[in-house]
């Protein structure tokens, strides 16, 4: 019997085609199976619950033709696919063509890995034990790929997006601003007082200090707002939906204000120093490395210390920006 965690979650599996009986009933852990008759049974499931793996085994007149299932894009993204390819009988007459199925099968396999599938094993050894077992590790390594995607994206520090995801969602809305057109701003806020707390208290006061701060600017944001970690002493704030181009500059101006406010680390009030930039779509820029830029060096371009004023101000009326809470 497999080695397995006492316990663990049962793993929700659609199937479609002829597996062996006893799948869910093996030792590499409890699968929920739901049996679909078609492909487009499977998709029609896929789209109404969450599931986590969908295993394919296809009749040799539709094997061939599985890599273009309208579904299938969809279907590795949601689940960790796995398919079994079926062979064919050998040729009765010694001159005939080998059978297609048989012949291709080691390209399509091949092809199905490359388009997302997590395992691609024949029918000859496709017993319960050996799906079950497929089953279980191809959702187990899609979970780690999804977990080592996560934290390449993400500044473990503060638990933020990194400069790399925040270009990525930017580009996205960006892109859809072109078809859609509408205000946002990108907002580059930078800070100083970490190397004092550091100083004073010791590097992990620093580094919750840095943590605070990033708490405090998602605060005074709405959730469409994208909050990122640019570097240890700047952040950056995506505005993806602004009323008036004017919010911009009052949402930088409430959130530096915010940031100024002391933040209690270790038992002592610690004080930030914060200077802000902003880059507007699309006066300032329609691309987001162009933005970034506009928005990173209006920042700089204003000393931080003692000051809570920011870069490309604009006159302001009574009027709260679009976003405050």
């Amino acid at each position: 019997m497999a080695d397995v965690e006492p316990n663990p979650a049962p793993i929700a599996v659609l199937t479609v085609g002829a597996v062996p009986a006893g799948l869910a009933a093996t030792g590499w852990g409890q699968l929920a199976v739901q049996a679909c008759r078609s492909l487009d049974e499977a998709a029609a499931a896929l789209a109404g619950r969450r599931v986590d793996a969908l295993l394919l085994a296809p009749a040799p007149s539709e094997a061939a033709s599985l890599e273009h299932w309208p579904a299938w894009p969809q279907a590795v993204l949601d689940a960790a696919v796995v398919v079994v390819l079926p062979g064919t009988e050998p040729a009765v007459d010694p001159a005939a063509e080998p059978a297609t199925a048989s012949a291709s099968a080691p390209a399509l396999a091949r092809r199905l890995i490359e388009r997302g599938a997590q395992d691609v094993l024949p029918a000859a050894a496709a017993d319960a034990d050996t799906l079950a077992r497929a089953l279980h590790l191809a959702v187990q390594r899609r979970r780690l790929a999804r977990a080592a995607l996560q934290a390449q994206a993400i500044d473990l520090a503060t638990g933020l997006p990194n400069a790399a995801q925040l270009r990525e969602y930017m580009v996205h809305l960006l892109a859809l601003r072109e078809r859609e057109p509408a205000p946002m701003a990108v907002l580059v806020l930078r800070i100083e007082g970490l190397a004092t707390t550091e100083a004073a208290l010791g590097p992990e006061a620093a580094n919750v200090l840095r943590r605070k701060a990033a708490v405090r600017l998602r605060a005074g944001l709405r959730a469409s707002d994208v909050v990122a970690a640019l570097g240890p002493d700047s952040f950056g704030v995506l505005l993806a939906y602004l009323d008036a181009p004017a919010d911009a500059a009052r949402v930088a101006d409430k959130l530096v204000q915010s940031l100024r406010q002391p933040l209690r680390v270790a038992g002592h009030d610690q004080a930030l120093a914060v200077s802000a930039g902003v880059a507007a779509y699309p006066q300032q820029g329609r691309d987001a490395g162009q933005l970034l830029h506009v928005a990173l060096a209006a920042a700089a371009a204003l000393p931080a210390a003692g000051r809570s004023g920011f870069a490309n101000r604009v006159e302001r009326g009574a009027a709260d920006a679009a976003n405050d809470a």
